[in-house]
Protein backbone atom coordinates (compact mmCIF):
# COMPACT_ATOMS: atom_id res chain seq x y z
CA UNK A 1 0.00 0.00 0.00
CA UNK A 2 2.74 2.27 1.27
CA UNK A 3 4.69 1.50 -2.04
CA UNK A 4 1.72 2.39 -4.50
CA UNK A 5 0.64 5.03 -2.64
CA UNK A 6 4.20 7.01 -3.02
CA UNK A 7 3.95 5.51 -6.48
CA UNK A 8 0.99 7.85 -7.33
CA UNK A 9 2.53 10.93 -5.04
CA UNK A 10 5.64 10.81 -7.93
CA UNK A 11 3.38 10.33 -10.94
CA UNK A 12 0.92 13.44 -9.60
CA UNK A 13 3.93 15.46 -8.95
CA UNK A 14 5.66 14.43 -12.76
CA UNK A 15 2.26 15.71 -14.02
CA UNK A 16 1.97 19.36 -12.26
CA UNK A 17 5.95 20.05 -13.40
CA UNK A 18 5.20 18.79 -17.13
CA UNK A 19 2.13 21.13 -17.00
CA UNK A 20 4.30 24.29 -15.62
CA UNK A 21 6.69 23.86 -18.32
CA UNK A 22 4.06 23.80 -20.80
CA UNK A 23 2.54 27.30 -19.78
CA UNK A 24 5.59 29.20 -18.86
CA UNK A 25 5.57 31.03 -21.98
CA UNK A 26 2.40 32.03 -23.85
CA UNK A 27 2.66 31.70 -27.48
CA UNK A 28 2.88 34.64 -29.74
CA UNK A 29 -0.17 35.38 -31.86
CA UNK A 30 0.25 34.63 -35.69
CA UNK A 31 -1.60 37.15 -37.09
CA UNK A 32 -0.05 40.00 -39.33
CA UNK A 33 0.37 43.22 -38.75
CA UNK A 34 -0.93 45.54 -40.94
CA UNK A 35 -0.77 49.41 -41.54
CA UNK A 36 -4.13 50.88 -41.32
CA UNK A 37 -5.67 51.31 -44.71
CA UNK A 38 -5.98 55.18 -44.66
CA UNK A 39 -4.06 57.79 -42.97
CA UNK A 40 -5.86 60.15 -41.19
CA UNK A 41 -4.28 63.68 -41.75
CA UNK A 42 -5.09 67.14 -39.92
CA UNK A 43 -3.15 69.13 -41.95
CA UNK A 44 -5.58 71.75 -44.25
CA UNK A 45 -2.68 72.55 -46.77
CA UNK A 46 -2.00 70.53 -49.44
CA UNK A 47 1.76 69.15 -50.27
CA UNK A 48 2.94 69.92 -54.19
CA UNK A 49 6.00 68.85 -53.71
CA UNK A 50 8.17 65.92 -54.67
CA UNK A 51 5.88 64.20 -57.07
CA UNK A 52 6.85 60.96 -58.16
CA UNK A 53 4.14 60.23 -60.25
CA UNK A 54 4.31 62.88 -63.14
CA UNK A 55 7.69 64.55 -61.91
CA UNK A 56 9.80 63.43 -65.03
CA UNK A 57 7.27 65.19 -67.34
CA UNK A 58 7.25 68.37 -68.56
CA UNK A 59 3.97 70.34 -66.58
CA UNK A 60 1.48 72.37 -67.98
CA UNK A 61 -1.10 74.20 -65.72
CA UNK A 62 -4.60 72.52 -64.74
CA UNK A 63 -7.35 74.84 -63.11
CA UNK A 64 -10.77 73.90 -61.63
CA UNK A 65 -13.81 75.77 -60.48
CA UNK A 66 -14.70 73.11 -58.05
CA UNK A 67 -11.89 74.13 -55.81
CA UNK A 68 -11.85 77.11 -53.57
CA UNK A 69 -9.41 77.60 -50.22
CA UNK A 70 -7.75 74.76 -51.07
CA UNK A 71 -10.94 72.18 -50.53
CA UNK A 72 -12.88 69.95 -53.75
CA UNK A 73 -16.60 71.50 -53.86
CA UNK A 74 -18.79 68.91 -51.70
CA UNK A 75 -20.58 68.31 -54.77
CA UNK A 76 -17.66 66.22 -56.09
CA UNK A 77 -17.76 64.24 -53.35
CA UNK A 78 -19.54 60.76 -52.52
CA UNK A 79 -20.88 61.62 -49.02
CA UNK A 80 -24.30 63.77 -48.06
CA UNK A 81 -25.93 63.93 -51.07
CA UNK A 82 -23.92 62.11 -52.94
CA UNK A 83 -24.23 64.55 -56.05
CA UNK A 84 -20.97 62.52 -57.11
CA UNK A 85 -20.03 65.57 -59.95
CA UNK A 86 -16.50 64.93 -61.81
CA UNK A 87 -14.69 68.25 -60.82
CA UNK A 88 -14.64 70.88 -63.74
CA UNK A 89 -11.07 71.25 -65.16
CA UNK A 90 -9.41 73.12 -67.44
CA UNK A 91 -5.58 73.30 -69.38
CA UNK A 92 -4.75 74.89 -72.70
CA UNK A 93 -4.44 72.72 -75.56
CA UNK A 94 -0.61 70.68 -75.27
CA UNK A 95 1.30 70.93 -78.67
CA UNK A 96 1.40 67.69 -80.52
CA UNK A 97 -1.41 66.21 -78.05
CA UNK A 98 -4.66 64.45 -79.89
CA UNK A 99 -6.01 63.12 -76.41
CA UNK A 100 -5.62 63.20 -72.89
CA UNK A 101 -5.84 60.67 -69.82
CA UNK A 102 -6.88 61.46 -66.04
CA UNK A 103 -6.18 59.98 -62.82
CA UNK A 104 -7.76 61.34 -59.82
CA UNK A 105 -5.64 59.50 -56.54
CA UNK A 106 -5.92 60.06 -52.72
CA UNK A 107 -2.60 60.11 -51.90
CA UNK A 108 -3.12 59.39 -48.01
CA UNK A 109 -5.53 55.94 -48.96
CA UNK A 110 -2.80 53.82 -50.99
CA UNK A 111 -3.34 55.45 -54.43
CA UNK A 112 -7.40 55.09 -54.34
CA UNK A 113 -8.66 55.87 -57.51
CA UNK A 114 -11.34 58.43 -57.92
CA UNK A 115 -10.92 58.91 -61.66
CA UNK A 116 -9.71 57.02 -64.34
CA UNK A 117 -10.62 57.67 -67.89
CA UNK A 118 -8.69 57.77 -71.25
CA UNK A 119 -9.59 59.26 -74.79
CA UNK A 120 -10.56 62.68 -73.62
CA UNK A 121 -9.73 65.31 -76.68
CA UNK A 122 -11.67 68.54 -74.85
CA UNK A 123 -9.60 70.45 -72.79
CA UNK A 124 -12.36 72.00 -70.64
CA UNK A 125 -14.46 69.94 -68.82
CA UNK A 126 -17.93 70.57 -67.18
CA UNK A 127 -18.17 69.73 -63.56
CA UNK A 128 -19.93 66.12 -63.96
CA UNK A 129 -18.01 65.35 -67.46
CA UNK A 130 -17.47 61.74 -66.16
CA UNK A 131 -19.34 59.40 -66.00
CA UNK A 132 -20.48 56.72 -63.02
CA UNK A 133 -17.76 54.23 -64.87
CA UNK A 134 -15.20 56.26 -64.26
CA UNK A 135 -15.66 58.64 -61.85
CA UNK A 136 -16.43 57.92 -58.07
CA UNK A 137 -16.20 61.03 -55.45
CA UNK A 138 -13.88 61.63 -52.26
CA UNK A 139 -15.10 59.94 -49.20
CA UNK A 140 -12.61 59.66 -46.61
CA UNK A 141 -13.63 58.82 -43.29
CA UNK A 142 -15.65 61.07 -40.78
CA UNK A 143 -13.64 63.94 -39.29
CA UNK A 144 -10.18 63.31 -41.51
CA UNK A 145 -8.78 65.38 -44.18
CA UNK A 146 -7.54 63.97 -47.22
CA UNK A 147 -5.51 65.19 -50.44
CA UNK A 148 -6.82 64.78 -53.53
CA UNK A 149 -4.46 64.79 -57.01
CA UNK A 150 -5.63 65.75 -60.29
CA UNK A 151 -3.10 64.27 -63.09
CA UNK A 152 -4.11 65.10 -66.57
CA UNK A 153 -1.68 63.05 -69.12
CA UNK A 154 -0.70 64.29 -72.24
CA UNK A 155 -0.58 61.76 -75.03
CA UNK A 156 0.28 62.02 -78.74
CA UNK A 157 -1.49 58.72 -79.74
CA UNK A 158 -4.32 56.80 -77.78
CA UNK A 159 -3.26 53.96 -75.65
CA UNK A 160 -5.07 50.19 -75.96
CA UNK A 161 -6.05 50.54 -72.06
CA UNK A 162 -5.71 53.51 -69.10
CA UNK A 163 -4.76 50.85 -66.51
CA UNK A 164 -6.26 50.73 -62.86
CA UNK A 165 -10.47 50.84 -62.21
CA UNK A 166 -12.34 53.71 -60.07
CA UNK A 167 -12.56 52.36 -55.85
CA UNK A 168 -9.85 50.67 -55.50
CA UNK A 169 -6.35 50.78 -54.25
CA UNK A 170 -3.65 51.31 -56.90
CA UNK A 171 0.26 51.98 -55.95
CA UNK A 172 1.41 50.97 -59.63
CA UNK A 173 0.03 54.31 -60.72
CA UNK A 174 3.12 56.15 -61.66
CA UNK A 175 3.88 52.85 -63.24
CA UNK A 176 0.60 53.31 -65.19
CA UNK A 177 1.52 56.33 -66.19
CA UNK A 178 4.68 54.99 -67.66
CA UNK A 179 3.46 52.87 -69.13
CA UNK A 180 1.01 55.21 -71.56
CA UNK A 181 4.76 56.18 -73.11
CA UNK A 182 3.84 53.24 -75.41
CA UNK A 183 0.83 54.00 -77.30
CA UNK A 184 -1.69 51.41 -79.02
CA UNK A 185 0.00 50.68 -82.27
CA UNK A 186 3.52 49.99 -79.96
CA UNK A 187 4.92 53.56 -80.53
CA UNK A 188 7.16 54.35 -77.58
CA UNK A 189 7.98 58.13 -76.41
CA UNK A 190 4.21 59.02 -75.95
CA UNK A 191 3.40 61.29 -72.93
CA UNK A 192 4.36 64.57 -74.09
CA UNK A 193 3.70 66.34 -71.06
CA UNK A 194 1.46 66.30 -67.72
CA UNK A 195 -0.73 68.50 -65.65
CA UNK A 196 -1.60 68.13 -61.99
CA UNK A 197 -3.94 70.25 -59.63
CA UNK A 198 -4.22 69.21 -55.84
CA UNK A 199 -7.41 69.48 -53.10
CA UNK A 200 -8.29 68.69 -50.03
CA UNK A 201 -11.39 66.89 -49.12
CA UNK A 202 -12.48 66.23 -45.32
CA UNK A 203 -15.24 63.31 -44.42
CA UNK A 204 -18.29 64.55 -42.80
Amino acid sequence: MKTNRLTSLLLCGALVLSFAGCTAKPAESSQAKTEPETTVTSEAKADNTGDEFVGQYPAFAVTSNSLHNGYWDDVTSNTGDKINASPELSWKPVEGASCYAIYMVDVNANCFLHWVQGDITETSLPEGFAGKDFYVGAYPPAGSVHQYNIYVIALKNPVKRVKGSINSNFPEVPKFIKDMETDKDGNTGNVIAAGKITGLFKGK
